[in-house]
């Protein structure tokens, strides 16, 4: 039988349906996309709009291909458990059992009986996930932790991901490995909240790191996302110390006033973040540091956006992701007083965006000129460690690590020429 995967969000929903395309494979069933016998949806919740867009895929499948079996799963279907109950849906998850989709699927062809299962419990064990292979990118992403504990005002992901809990360190080294004799020469390490691998074990993510450092073929290790509270000595020891970790971290930052800060309930001042900021381009001068925003926060003034725009300038962001804040039903942030109106929002997420464009520009330019190595992806295309994207000048087959002299930047993307 044929199967498409329909991916929303983040690097942990692409691990997740790339754990079901294996399986998939691996039981003799055929990915195909134009006409299959079974869709499945692996949905976000992230903000409103994700949301919405979510339950719109849904909507575009169910009328594309009225016959396929039709499968949902992630943080949208468990958030908004009612409404997708509504739709018709054959096969409906949140974000446990996407690893058992092949006996899902055997009994719902021996039954012919809709199946919902949503665990209403926060405390969860970690599904056990693993793959040998990831054909949707050049660089491969392992998911090593699911869940968080932050909560977040604004964010309704500890509901819908329950309690942090991590992979098994030895089972981490062994996809990792696995991985990387398979071919991947970058590996990107992701969770939910990723910084907080291992907890309540004897092993932390500097732990993995180190270890899975030792794979001579692995050449760059990259975590997709951390928190600056936990960027502590061990790590910076190890960030100083080995070169495969990638000259690229990205720290969401969320707002760039203490005010917002503490009503987001954060758990840092603008102040440490600045001074961890210091500590890691003592270590690595020209680390790219990336960050996300969120701007027309509840209570956010003209006066505590500009207060942004600057933080955001004096902390010297290589890329601003920018979120306009988006209302979730449940959260602190929902019933708090001193909302935004939507047409501000936008203007300040616009002026954010440019600002965004200016340091990033800002940035490549100190490049233009030297040399650096890059892991071709596509098109003659692909990221330097520091996560600049490059365009050869020449064909190069993708999964090949070139050095290229950076001559010219046009947009967001540099262009570069083969060194001889």
């Amino acid at each position: 039988m044929k199967f498409y995967i329909y991916t929303l969000g983040c690097k942990v929903n692409a691990y997740e349906s790339e754990v079901m395309k294996e399986k998939l494979l691996a039981s003799h069933y055929v990915y195909e996309e134009d006409s299959p016998d079974i869709v499945i949806i692996n949905t976000c919740s992230v903000t409103n709009i994700a949301d919405q867009k979510s339950r719109k895929m849904v909507r575009q499948f169910k009328k594309k291909h009225p016959n396929a079996v039709l499968v949902v799963a992630g943080c949208s279907s468990f958030h908004k458990q009612e409404e997708y109950q509504a739709m018709g849906i054959d096969i409906l998850l949140g974000n446990q059992k996407k690893s058992q989709i092949v006996e899902l699927l055997e009994e719902y062809f021996q039954s012919h009986q809709p199946y919902v299962f949503f665990s209403e419990s926060r405390q969860l064990p970690f599904e056990d996930m693993q793959i040998d292979k990831f054909t949707t990118h050049t660089r491969a992403y392992v998911k090593v932790q699911d869940g968080c504990d932050n909560f977040c005002s604004y964010c309704v992901i500890p509901y819908v991901r329950g309690s942090i809990r991590s992979k098994d360190f030895q089972t981490a080294i062994q996809e990792v490995q696995t991985l990387v004799l398979n071919g991947h020469q970058e590996i990107v390490l992701t969770g939910i909240h990723t910084g907080s691998y291992g907890y309540g074990t004897e092993h932390d993510l500097t732990d993995l790191i180190h270890e899975i450092s030792q794979f001579e073929g692995l050449k760059r290790i990259r975590i997709s996302s951390i928190e600056v509270t936990e960027l502590n000595d061990k790590f910076l020891g190890e960030l100083a110390s080995n070169p495969k970790i990638c000259n690229h971290m990205h720290i969401p930052l969320q707002a760039g006033s203490d005010e917002i800060l503490k009503r987001m309930n954060r758990k840092y001042t603008l102040e440490e973040f600045g001074a961890k900021l210091k500590q890691i381009r003592e270590i690595r001068p020209d680390i790219a540091i990336t960050t996300d925003i969120i701007v027309g926060f509840p209570g956010e003034t003209e006066e505590l956006f500009l207060k942004t725009m600057a933080t955001a300038k004096e902390f010297q962001f290589s890329k601003i992701h920018v979120f306009p804040y988006s209302l979730r039903e449940g959260t602190k942030a929902a019933i708090m007083d001193g909302h935004v109106s939507n047409e501000e929002k936008h203007e300040r997420s616009k002026r954010l965006t440019e600002l965004s464009k200016e340091l990033e520009r800002d940035y490549a330019m100190k490049f233009l000129g030297k040399e650096v190595d890059v892991l071709i992806e596509r098109n003659n295309e692909g990221f330097t460690s520091n996560y600049l994207r490059v365009r050869s000048d020449q064909d190069i087959s993708n999964n090949t690590l070139v050095t290229l002299e950076i001559v010219d930047i046009q947009n967001d993307e540099c262009v570069g020429k083969v060194v001889s």
